[in-house]
């Protein structure tokens, strides 16, 4: 188990989400966040429920889930940037905003198609 995991910083992160949208309450996560540590975390921020999301064992090769994929394409999407292929950006506000540009630029796509 390394010393800090994704999981450990997940009542931080939404923490800060529910001061921007506060009806947020239920989330998806992968295996990884699965266990009582994080659901007692979570009882301390908010009201949320946590759906986890965990890849069956008897699956071989890769198997589309349900939720996931969401995040999955949408990681893909932004990996057509090349800006966002590695990161280049000296500081944390240099690198959001170059994701703000990137999704910027995936929704004027979309709404020029139409």
């Amino acid at each position: 188990k390394s010393p800090c995991e994704d999981r450990d910083g997940a009542p931080a992160v939404l923490k800060s989400i529910l001061k921007r949208w506060p009806w947020l309450r239920h989330i998806f996560a992968d295996g990884g966040y699965a266990g009582p540590k994080l659901q007692h975390a979570l009882q301390k921020v908010g009201k949320f429920t946590l759906e986890i999301i965990k890849r069956p064992d008897s699956a071989k090769g890769f198997e589309v889930l349900p939720r996931r994929w969401v995040v999955e394409r949408t990681f893909a999407w932004l990996g057509r940037c090349r800006r966002l292929a590695k990161d280049f950006e000296r500081t944390i506000a240099s690198a959001q905003a170059w994701v703000f540009i990137a999704n910027i630029r995936m929704l004027t796509r979309r709404l020029a198609r139409h």
